[in-house]
């Protein structure tokens, strides 16, 4: 146009209709492409502002698609007015829009175009819209026209349905399936020929995953059409034809046909797969967690056992009970056999059993301890076996027992003959089959443990008194081994002294000190009856109280001063450790006689002294004594 009051006056003759009409309305300059004016129902098409578009050309709402757009306006010019649904538009949130263009020319001075832009999805709407109301008002005879737009919109869609990926049918408000596609038909099992008609929820929904009945006033396919409200599930199943379920996720959505709700379309997808696919990682996360937890306990009982146990984890001395017990150890260890360790309290049981783990092929492993004296009656299987979250008050979450913790290592049982009669045989079964249940849960575990148990009992006794189970003493001895009292081995005594004292040192952080050969006697004499626990307690004392280097020995009996002796008693002479060596050398000799030089066994050197036959032969082998018949 020449100028802007022209187009102005132009606009003008438009008048109401233009701005209130129902229609979306643009008018464009053909010349320069210009949209000149655009009403309201246009601008709330496009979504766009009607000053932004009095601003750009017709070209901008059709981008890519100018060849288009020419043809149609040429026609419009030629013929006066035109129609073409070829042109396609976008709203201005990117949105794709359906529209019918129609073009018209305008009469003035300068050819215009009056462009009216028709939403078809919303004039389809308003057709469904209006086939309702008739059925409304027309009463039975609209049921047919409702069937006539199901049918319509299965014909127009079903290209579509049968291309989907997931499965879709529809249900009308009686529940009765109407269309169904291919997917469906795939995914249940059922041809659509079986199913259209029929009411759906009794042909594949009617049972839920665990195999309770389902239903039909609680199924949510059927609340979408019955309560209009759109219907999500993502965690049931439906059941084939075959009676397998498949687990599925749905949605229902409500058919309005107007106001009234006249059915539901439900479009479902299998997740069967991903479903197992979730247990799997389920699955692998809790046995990653129960891993973790197991790594978890490992590390903490490995640190309270570096806390706890003794500092030195070898076998310290010389004798022959020593000896021996090495070799039967270095015989053992590798063979993963069954090992009873028996002897007096503080004999060093549990050294023994360290070194069967770690000379054997489970080092690699940890060496879990269990004492069993100090577990109490009613949580003996949950320390053992473990328990489940919820298994019995106070269970808060799951636990590790001690097999379990031991599996591919080895459990030491201290003071296995503690263990009450009625609990002996749940652990014989986990002995004999390497399996058990926790507490609280039905799930059979499997552990590889090797056992080393250790006594201060007479079990064979413990038997014969019904006090112990004769299966289970039979299972735990298959390789005995005793572990002498120290007593009966004084050679190993200084040695053991002066390693207690380096360590005491160490831990006590007190000045070094050294035993004298006084000490030493005094250490050799006395009889032990707490054994090398009671040895080691006895240096660290001395080891607090040393003064200048010099140990202070305090042992039971010498604290008290002896009575002075009369004036007139003549004072017992001191025995050297020479003399007492040929004191006691003399007498071995006496009894080597007596016995034929017959050592151990009935009537042998050994029994005349009341000694085991392993310290009699540690004895003559310090003495340089050889048995002779």
């Amino acid at each position: 146009m020449a100028d802007g009051q022209g187009v102005a006056a132009r606009d003008t003759g438009f008048g109401p209709a233009f701005e209130h009409g129902l229609d979306a309305v643009l008018v464009v300059d053909p010349a320069s492409g210009r949209i000149l004016d655009a009403n309201p129902a246009a601008c709330r098409l496009l979504g766009y502002d009607r000053a932004l578009l009095r601003r750009i050309p017709i070209t901008d709402l059709h981008r890519g698609q100018e060849a288009e757009l020419l043809v149609f306006t040429e026609a419009a010019l030629t013929k006066g007015s035109w129609r073409t649904r070829r042109i396609a538009a976008r709203h201005a949130a990117g949105a794709a829009l359906n529209l019918e263009y129609g073009g018209t020319l305008l009469p003035g001075p300068e050819p215009l175009l009056l462009f009216t832009l028709v939403d078809l999805d919303a004039h389809r709407c308003r057709e469904i819209d209006a086939e309702a109301e008739l059925y409304l008002s027309d009463g039975l005879g609209a049921w047919k026209r409702v069937e006539t737009v199901f049918q319509n919109i299965e014909r127009e869609s079903q290209l579509i349905l049968q291309a989907a990926g997931e499965g879709v049918y529809g249900v009308n408000a009686e529940g009765k399936t109407t269309f169904v596609n291919a997917a469906a038909e795939r995914i249940l099992g059922w041809p659509a020929a079986e199913m259209l008609g029929r009411d759906m929820h009794a042909m594949v929904h009617h049972h839920h995953p665990d195999g309770s009945p389902y239903p039909e006033r609680a199924c949510p396919i059927y609340a979408a059409f019955r309560e209009g409200k759109v219907q999500r599930v993502s965690d049931e199943v439906f059941w084939r034809r075959d009676g397998r379920p498949v687990w599925v996720e749905y949605t229902s959505t409500p058919i309005r046909v107007g106001a009234v709700v006249v059915g539901a379309v439900i479009v479902f997808r299998d997740v069967t797969e991903r479903r197992e696919a979730d247990e799997r990682l389920r699955a692998a996360l809790a046995e990653v967690d129960r891993l973790r937890e197991r790594l978890e306990l490992e590390n903490a009982y490995l640190q309270e056992e570096i806390r706890i146990s003794r500092n030195h984890r070898g076998i310290i001395g010389r004798s022959a009970a020593i000896q021996q017990i090495l070799q039967q150890v270095e015989l053992v260890a590798p063979t993963g056999a069954t090992v009873l360790v028996s002897g007096e309290s503080g004999t060093g049981k549990e050294l023994i059993a360290r070194a069967i783990h770690e000379a054997g092929g489970r080092s690699g492993r940890p060496l879990i301890r269990v004492n069993c004296a100090a577990i109490p009656r009613e949580l003996f299987e949950s320390e053992f076996f473990g328990h489940a979250r919820g298994a019995f008050t106070g269970a808060l979450r799951d636990r590790v027992g001690r097999f379990e913790l031991a599996d591919g290592g080895t459990l030491f049982l201290d003071e296995v003959g503690e263990i009450p009669l009625e609990l002996q045989g749940k652990l014989l079964r986990v002995l004999q089959e390497g399996q058990f249940e926790r507490v609280g849960e039905a799930r059979t575990r499997t552990v590889d443990v090797r056992i080393v148990a250790a006594t201060n009992r007479d079990l064979r006794a413990e038997v014969e008194a019904g006090r112990f189970r004769q299966d289970l003493y039979f299972r735990l001895n298959v390789f005995p081994i005793e572990s002498p009292p120290l007593r009966e081995r004084p050679e190993d005594i200084p040695l053991l002294a002066a390693h207690f004292l380096r360590d005491a040192g160490r831990k006590l952080n007190v000045a070094e000190a050294a035993l004298s050969e006084g000490d030493v006697r005094r250490l050799t004499a006395y009889r032990w009856p707490g054994n090398v626990r009671e040895l080691q307690n006895v240096i660290e004392r001395a080891a607090i109280l040393a003064r200048n280097g010099r140990v202070r020995i305090d042992l039971p009996g010498m604290a008290s001063p002896a009575p002075p002796a009369p004036a007139d008693a003549a004072a017992p002479e001191v025995e050297t450790e020479h003399e007492r060596r040929e004191r006691e050398r003399a007498n071995i000799r006496r009894a080597l006689e007596r016995s034929g030089g017959k050592v151990s066994g009935s009537g042998g050197a050994a029994e005349l002294l009341g000694l085991r036959p392993t310290t009699l032969a540690s004895r003559m082998k310090a003495l340089g004594i050889a048995a002779r018949r």
